[in-house]
């Protein structure tokens, strides 16, 4: 912003109008206060040139270690990305304070900002105003209208003025001014607009003019006597907002602008009752905006070579290449640190995109390309050019540039040459070729690109924060009006013909060619060259979060050491051995930091740790959105985390969201996510979270955020009291210029360092960390004051604010001043002692400044520590309406779903009743056949019984009767053998009736016709006796007949009985069934008995 040149075009919107200095704008749109709505040419340096819109803090100089406030700006300060910041100087205040010039002009225009008060602590007085709106045609009759000119701005306040194209606005009320840290944010400055206007002590009435023209300023006016009180050039304005309607400010509106050149900002807050008129206001800032662009675009022509004619038109071109990054997208190639090559990577598809921009001369209408075309070397022929296929072609969003994007497939044998790997000191030429149809020009136009290019391997981490994306080159071609009778056709839209096309660097040899003692100083070109490395450390870009790479590559013979001392410490993980603060000094291996990390915090043993993270990942956090926001400014240097919505980001959340639900006292905390995402680069997320919470717990970090940052206090006196003891020149120093430990070290403490710095020196900080604790912060602190000492001992209060935020980290990109800062840090022997002496001595002056501070200014303090606690509480009041609210509305679903459901089984009910009254008519029945069954069989076993009973007696009189006749009929076989013994001995003895008998006792033949009268008698009586024996065991086998006859008729029953049984079972279990089994079991006993 140096010049008025450097405005750029702006986009006009009711809520608010902002200008870029990368001729780019940003429309803010009322969706949302995080949602810009923005423009671009298409590439990639300038679409992050455009995310501006970030919610940052508000500070002020404070004396002392600074307030509650400036430690929130300091702790935003720490998520600003300097990516997604404005490009220009001035991206981000490096200090938030009030020059005293500045307090001098604006002394009778706002509550006074003096150091160590706060200019917001005031009441806010009640205004009442009316606002008539005039041109500057009215205010002629009225008024004097006033001529905005850059020597007039710097008079006297009190001298008349002069007069300019400009819209004047009366009766405004001027509310005061403070100084923020993101000008071109809409979130803070209405934030601030919210403050001002409710604590602003003594509003000024004030006149407004508005200039129309970009070399006009906008000018506060006293309406008394038109005098002059402040002015405001143009080109020094960044952003313009209004007030949202339906809020207390939608009669308000401000704007910021950048102070004396330096990286400090301010905002001017004014009120006006007229809302319509609100709106006319930052229309006519809009017109003064949108003629400022055209008058950038103007000075850009002035700035091209002339020459005799007028028909010299000037293009720059920029080359962009990209690479398939496995993703599904293609991501532009970074250049190598010269600023002069290209990196690219072996066998990955590619595209060429050309961005095409006339900056000078009558715009030019370029109707479309037909070829684009590319092949290694330089100098090359035309038939040596590849054609390739193009993709797209077309203006931008914003117009200002056309776009072609074209397919490059380097594995085609035309392209070999650019697909191997190059010499690590080597680089070859590709040449690019585009040619264009422009519908002014006859012929068509090629604008030819040769650029250089290393070709490393696939697998190579390519990263390089400083280096510049694109490749631009600026062309001069020359045209020739033809006249009509010229023409292929005389209706036909050519107007020109090609005299010369000549890019600025055939130009410049050209000019060295001719004239070799005469180095080329011209102000054509478009595109400066590179920076060397000394001037990108000396430009005002900070280092990126997230930068450098740490290699994993370590001596053979330290890696035994550590594995000797891991192997001793598992045998007895309570004891740390005693060679581990001397390795840990020197720097762990990069390959053992998580493990020796998890074991230097504790967490070998973090299996409740490691529950409670799953179950905390699905709990809901408060803190939901300023989780997410600053997540994507998270180390965007580093691969893993780049990626919006990657693995890295997604871990990195459920980290933060679960810590946050975790520690409810503290919650998530600005900061965190840099020293969540240092763990997150060595462990997985579940072994992060335990780290995370022993370093907040443990070692004390949460502390720093509790109680007002009470101790981050006490560690700003300590760092103090150090720098007296161990630097006192430079201690000296910084009291004199009036720069405090919390304006520099807040980051330092509240960090551990991850925020800004190379991640070598970052992990090295946190290895030390770990072993020693967090007192090792002033060890490393000390010695980045030492090492910059000389440097610091040179700056005033500006300068060394900003050479905190630029060169100091940059300084340790480098691995070996890194090493030496980290070996000096580590020689510096701080006691605690000495440190518990000095908060000793802060907490002594703290109760000494508490006796001695004025009533009014404490209650005035505690009254604004209230109003934060209020204003707190009302947004956790919003939230928790708002949860009430979704809780309502899900508790009337869950509510008409109950209630479906109770319908539902009210139905079900109803039918189970039906079926339960079917039932019992069933049981019923059942126990009425039941009843029946068990009367049958009860008849059944009385007449088995007394059968049983019958043919019991039956047998045993049979068998009383058997017993008997098989006695009679021994006893008589007996007596018929005696006889017979006693017959045969008498017939042995006759000899007559020897003759007739043989020795068996047989009658002898010859004896046949002697008498047989006694022996029919034995044979009848024989007879007889076989006749009664043959009938009483017919009456015994009819006997058994019956019984096994009642036997069969008994089974029969058995079968009926369980049939009846099972079915009784299967109605209902009852006694019943109890005494079915009883009655079988007896009558089944009986049977067997019987048996």
């Amino acid at each position: 912003m140096d010049d008025k040149g450097s405005v750029g075009k702006i986009s006009v919107s009711s809520d608010s109008v902002s200008t870029l200095n990368s001729e780019d704008f940003v429309l803010v749109s009322r969706l949302g206060d995080d949602t810009p709505s923005s423009t671009n040419n298409g590439s990639d340096d300038e679409k992050t040139g455009l995310k501006v819109i970030s919610e940052e803090g508000v500070s002020f100089k404070i004396v002392g270690n600074g307030s509650e406030q400036q430690l929130q700006r300091e702790l935003e300060d720490v998520l600003m990305d300097p990516s997604v910041a404005d490009a220009g100087p001035g991206s981000e205040a490096g200090v938030s304070s009030l020059g005293a010039s500045d307090l001098a002009a604006l002394s009778n225009t706002m509550s006074p900002v003096l150091v160590g008060t706060d200019p917001l602590s005031s009441p806010p007085p009640k205004l009442e105003m009316v606002l008539p709106v005039q041109t500057a045609q009215e205010s002629e009759l009225n008024e004097r209208s006033y001529r905005a000119d850059e020597s007039s701005s710097e008079g006297s306040p009190c001298s008349p003025i002069p007069d300019e194209d400009s819209v004047v606005f009366s009766q405004l009320t001027y509310l005061g001014c403070a100084s923020v840290n993101a000008p071109r944010s809409e979130v803070e400055a209405l934030r601030m607009m919210s403050i001002l206007r409710g604590q602003c002590q003594l509003p000024l009435d004030v006149t407004l003019s508005v200039p129309g023209v970009s070399e006009g300023t906008v000018r506060l006016l006293d309406p008394h006597n038109n005098t002059e009180i402040a002015n405001y050039p143009i080109y020094k304005i960044l952003f313009c907002v209004r007030g949202h309607d339906g809020t207390p400010e939608s009669d308000c509106f401000a704007f910021t602008e950048s102070h004396h050149n330096a990286e400090i900002f301010r905002i001017h807050v004014f009120r006006c009752q007229i809302r319509e008129a609100v709106s006319r206001i930052l229309y006519s800032f809009a017109t003064a905006f949108r003629r400022s662009a055209k008058k950038s675009l103007l000075s850009s022509q002035q700035n091209a070579p002339l020459t005799p004619d007028s028909d010299l038109f000037t293009f720059t071109v920029s080359l962009e290449i990209r690479e398939d990054d496995g993703k599904g997208t293609f991501s532009a190639v970074a250049k190598d640190k010269d600023k002069q090559s290209f990196k690219l990577r072996a066998g990955l598809d590619k595209k060429i995109v050309i961005y095409i921009q006339q900056t000078s001369n009558k715009e030019l209408a370029i109707e479309r390309c037909f070829g684009l075309l590319l092949s290694p070397g330089r100098n090359v022929k035309n038939s040596d050019m590849h054609l390739l296929d193009l993709e797209s072609m077309g203006k931008s969003s914003d117009g200002k540039s056309y776009i072609i994007t074209g397919s490059w497939n380097p594995n085609t044998p035309q392209f070999q040459a650019v697909n191997e790997e190059t010499p690590k000191d080597k680089f070859m030429y590709v040449t690019t070729a585009v040619d264009l149809v422009i519908t002014e020009v006859e012929e068509p136009v090629r604008f030819l690109l040769e650029t250089r290019v290393r070709v490393c391997s696939p697998n190579d981490r390519l990263f390089w924060p400083f280096s510049k994306r694109s490749y631009t080159e600026t062309f001069y071609l020359k045209l020739r009006q033809m006249e009509r009778k010229e023409r292929k056709s005389p209706s036909s839209d050519t107007l020109y013909e090609v005299v010369s096309l000549e890019s600025e660097t055939e130009r410049e040899k050209r000019k060295t060619t001719a004239s070799p003692s005469i180095l080329p100083s011209g102000p054509g070109t478009m595109a400066p060259s590179p920076p060397d490395d000394d001037e990108e450390e000396d430009n005002d870009e900070p280092l990126l979060s997230g930068s450098g790479d740490v290699s994993k590559e370590c001596a053979e013979k330290i890696l035994e050491t550590w594995g000797d001392l891991l192997s001793k410490w598992h045998m007895n993980l309570s004891v740390r051995p005693r060679p581990l603060p001397a390795l840990v000094r020197s720097g762990i291996p990069e390959a053992l930091r998580g493990e020796v990390w998890q074991l230097l915090a504790g967490c070998h043993n973090n299996d409740h740790l490691v529950e409670e993270y799953r179950t905390l990942i699905t709990k809901e956090s408060p803190q939901d959105s300023a989780i997410t926001r600053d997540i994507n400014r998270t180390f965007p240097a580093h691969d893993y985390f780049k990626d919006t919505g990657g693995d890295g980001q997604d871990s990195l959340y459920k980290i933060c969201k679960a810590y946050s639900v975790y520690d409810q006292e503290i919650g998530y905390c600005q900061g965190q996510s840099f020293l969540a995402a240092v763990l997150l680069l060595h462990m997985p997320e579940e072994q992060a979270f335990s780290v995370l919470v022993k370093i907040m717990f443990d070692y004390g970090l949460r502390d720093l955020f509790k109680q007002n940052f009470e101790d981050l206090h006490c560690k700003f006196f300590q760092l103090e009291r150090l720098m007296q003891e161990y630097i006192p020149d430079l201690y000296n120093h910084f009291l004199n210029v009036g720069l405090e430990a919390h304006m520099y070290a807040s980051q330092w403490f509240l960090t551990l360092f991850t925020a800004k710095f190379p991640l070598y020196m970052v992990f090295h900080i946190i290895d030390l960390l770990l072993c020693e604790g967090i007192s090792v912060i002033f060890n490393v602190a000390l010695a980045l004051l030492k090492t910059s000492k000389d440097d610091l001992l040179q700056t005033d209060f500006e300068g060394a604010l900003k050479f905190f935020r630029v060169p100091v980290p940059k300084r340790y990109r480098s691995e070996e001043n890194a090493k030496k800062l980290m070996e000096l840090a580590c020689s510096m022997k701080i006691s605690q002692k000495k440190l518990k002496k000095f908060e000793k001595e802060y907490h002594i002056i703290r109760e000494q400044q508490e006796q001695q501070e004025a009533p009014i200014e404490r209650y005035e303090r505690e009254n604004r520590r209230l109003q934060e606690a209020n204003m707190r509480l009302e947004q956790e009041n919003d939230d928790l309406a708002h949860e009430l609210v979704s809780s309502k509305i899900a508790l009337r679903k869950d509510l008409d779903n109950a209630e479906e459901k109770a319908d539902a089984l009210n139905k079900e009910l109803l039918l189970t009743k039906q079926k339960l009254i079917e039932s019992e008519d069933e049981k019923r029945r059942l126990e009425e056949e039941s009843a029946q069954l068990k009367e049958m069989c009860r008849r059944e076993l009385d007449k088995s019984e007394s059968e049983i009973k019958k043919n019991g007696s039956i047998i045993g009189e049979y068998k009383q009767i058997c017993s008997q006749l098989s006695e009679r009929l021994e006893k008589q076989q007996t007596a018929t053998r005696g006889e017979l013994e006693k017959i045969r001995s008498k017939v042995e003895g006759c000899e007559k009736c020897s003759s007739l008998f043989n020795k068996e006792g047989r009658v002898r033949a010859a004896a046949t016709t002697a008498p047989a009268d006694g022996t029919e008698e034995a044979d009848e009586e024989k007879e007889g006796l076989k006749n009664q024996l043959r009938e009483m065991e017919l009456e015994l086998a009819q006997t058994k007949l019956q019984l096994v006859e009642a036997e069969c008729k008994i089974q029969d029953l058995e079968h009926h009985l369980g049939l009846a049984l099972n079915e009784v079972q299967a109605a209902k279990k009852t006694w019943f069934n109890r005494t079915l089994s009883s009655i079988k079991t007896v009558t089944g006993t009986q049977g067997k008995e019987t048996t």
